[in-house]
This record gives structure tokens, C-alpha cells and sequence, in this order.
């Protein structure tokens, strides 16, 4: 199952990159369990975005999981839209990565 992640944030840019580090610490824990494929910032920067593929089946509770972890979630600076997402053309080269 895939997903997208649109992350907005909610406080000052200037609060925002104060937790940055952090937030950026746990998506690369995300990525090194398999299930982040790929995040960045918006431009212009308002939020960001992540690609996420979870296990067939998954649950909104694992979903959920990632956005309730995420320090910018737990401090109040963003909100997350998750969205689960089928991927029709340019599947395949999601699946190998």
C-alpha cells in the first residue's frame, strides 16, 4: 500500500526550523525501516511531503502512527493530511525502490 503525506505547517517558519533536526532524525528512521521512500519540503516552503509504502493491508492505525511520531506533530507545528494512494502508471519503479 502506498500513501502521501502532505505536511502544513501551522506556526512560524522560524519555530518550524528550530525543531527541524529532529523531525528530519525521525524521517530517517522511517526511511531505514522501508517505509519512507522519499520527503522534502514544499517550494514555496509551507510543509512537505513524503511518499510512504506500507505492508499490503496496512491499517490506519500504523499510518496514523507515523504522523502521532513526527516531532513537528507532537509540537504542534504541523498538521498531516494522509491520503492512501494507488499508483497506476510508474508502479513498477516504485516497487523496486
Amino acid at each position: 500500500m502506498y500513501a502521501i503525506a502532505i505536511i502544513r505547517y501551522r506556526k512560524p517558519l522560524e519555530q518550524v526550523l528550530a525543531a527541524q533536526d529532529d523531525h528530519r532524525a525521525y524521517l530517517r528512521s522511517v526511511k531505514a525501516s522501508g517505509i519512507l521512500l522519499v520527503s522534502g519540503p514544499m517550494d514555496p516552503r509551507s510543509g512537505g511531503i513524503l511518499v510512504l509504502r506500507l505492508p499490503d493491508g496496512a491499517s490506519d492505525e500504523e499510518l496514523n502512527r507515523i504522523r502521532d511520531e513526527d516531532p513537528f506533530t507532537r509540537l504542534g507545528l504541523a498538521q498531516y493530511e494522509l491520503v492512501r494512494w494507488v499508483p497506476v502508471i510508474g508502479k513498477e519503479d516504485l516497487d523496486r525502490l
